[in-house]
């Protein structure tokens, strides 16, 4: 749990999963929403995906990234729990 929580101390990775919540997007496609470079942008993806929050696929030379909706329903349970105790 805690590689998640390390996974979205970032406001980049955290757009990125908002970006990913409407559809699969490349790497490229990723890029092209920040004012990053294209080999820049393979990181966070790489440290969201490490995480568990998101899934990759290859097709050819490109990878497609999806939000991992299992990890975060798992993630807010979590929180919800936390809650409860408090």
């Amino acid at each position: 749990m805690n590689s998640i929580f390390k996974a979205l101390n970032d406001q980049t990775r955290q757009e990125i999963l908002g970006h990913l919540k409407e559809s699969y997007l490349t790497a490229g496609q990723i890029a092209g929403h920040f004012h990053i470079s294209k080999p820049s942008i393979s990181h966070p993806p790489d440290i969201l995906k490490r995480a568990g929050l998101v899934t990759s696929e290859r097709t050819g030379q490109f990878f497609s990234y999806a939000i991992n909706t299992t990890i975060i329903e798992e993630v807010l349970q979590y929180i919800v729990k936390l809650k409860q105790g408090i």
